[in-house]
């Protein structure tokens, strides 16, 4: 056993390129798992950072010096901070409210259209059954009216945390436009000189990950934003909260979209019931989903991922068990980046061939 040990790690850590790699993905990793809720505000400004440089860059190629580029991005990216926190997120927090006060009445005419089935349906549905689905809607009811009651208190001390973000958050996302170059230097300075691996694993990654992430974020926003335009021209209630939902949802690819259709046709219906307008809604909501996936994706992803659907559905659960929502934002990028490093990793039959 100890043989065969020694064997594989002669064959796939032959070369010292490979070692050093892989401690610094293990160091890496254990970093985010043990400390990755202090260093929260750095990664996300981090992840604002690598956003905002793609315009930066296209500022600089206008000839503009790089203070003023970082200067005009970031006046920018604090415009757009405050229109968020001042503007949508208020309008988003009266929606939530909202919808919590006009529960009792949608879980009124809930248990009304399932008291009916029986009568309409009574080969197929029984008032066992439609008691069975009444106390599982009122249970999950009864947990969400629980959470939220904890969550809202529990918040409380949370507003620290908040504060710490706004504050800090911005002043770490200028400084690294500011010095990314000289932060790039001094983490190339940590690695040894002689790095092809690094080198053919950054060149393939670093352009993908960045069209990528600035790609998904656009689709937010435009996912986001059309729906909102749209549900609100249609007069549905809780049109930014939907459209919140629905441009979070591109997130989470072949998931996100199915499972956000449920509160968006829920809404519908206990506003509407069956009528013309429900219909209109969900044909709207559908020519948004096929607009989006048949579209807006190959547009901003020009460059298609090469990774087979159970690969991203897998990367997806996995990553966002470990990180939560930027475990998922970030999944098709992480397996991305995997599977780059094992198409770059040193071989055996590479050895073979140099010492030959």
């Amino acid at each position: 056993m100890t043989r065969f040990f020694k064997g594989w790690l002669h064959r796939y850590f032959f070369d010292e390129e490979a070692v050093i790699l892989s401690v610094l993905l293990i160091v890496g990793f254990v970093v985010v798992l043990t400390m990755g809720t202090m260093l929260a505000p750095v990664f996300a400004a981090m992840v604002l950072a690598f956003l905002l440089q793609g315009l930066v860059n296209q500022l600089k190629q206008r000839r503009l010096s790089h203070n003023l580029s970082v200067s005009l991005v970031f006046m920018l990216f604090i415009t757009s901070f405050l229109v968020i926190l001042l503007i949508v997120l208020p309008l988003i927090g009266d929606q939530v409210s909202r919808l919590f006060g006009e529960l009792p009445r949608m879980i009124g005419d809930a248990h009304h259209a399932l008291s009916v089935l029986p009568d309409e349906y009574p080969g197929f549905i029984s008032d066992t059954q439609v008691t069975v689905w009444i106390d599982t809607l009122n249970n999950q009811i009864t947990n969400v009216g629980q959470w939220f009651v904890s969550f809202s208190l529990s918040s409380i001390p949370g507003f620290v945390g908040v504060l710490i973000y706004l504050v800090l958050v911005p002043i770490l996302v200028f400084f690294f436009l500011k010095d990314s170059g000289v932060l790039a230097a001094w983490a190339g300075g940590l690695l040894p000189r002689q790095r092809p691996m690094m080198n053919q694993v950054y060149e393939e990654m670093s352009d993908q990950i960045a069209n990528y992430v600035r790609g998904k974020a656009i689709e937010i926003l435009i996912v986001g934003g059309v729906t909102y335009l749209a549900f609100a021209i249609l007069g549905v209630r809780y049109a930014a909260l939907l459209g919140l939902l629905v441009g979070l949802s591109v997130v989470v690819p072949y998931i996100g979209a199915a499972v956000v259709t449920i509160p968006v046709a829920l809404i519908g219906f206990f506003q509407w019931g069956w009528g013309n307008e429900f219909i209109v809604l969900m044909v709207v909501y559908g020519i948004i989903q096929a607009l989006d996936g048949n579209v807006l994706v190959p547009l901003l992803f020009s460059e298609a991922v090469n990774l087979h659907p159970i690969a991203i559905i897998v990367a997806v659960l996995v990553f966002g068990g470990l990180w939560g929502f930027w475990g998922v934002f970030f999944a098709i990028p992480l397996a991305t980046l995997l599977k780059a490093l094992m198409t770059a990793w040193p071989k055996p039959e590479e050895e073979e061939s140099t010492s030959s």
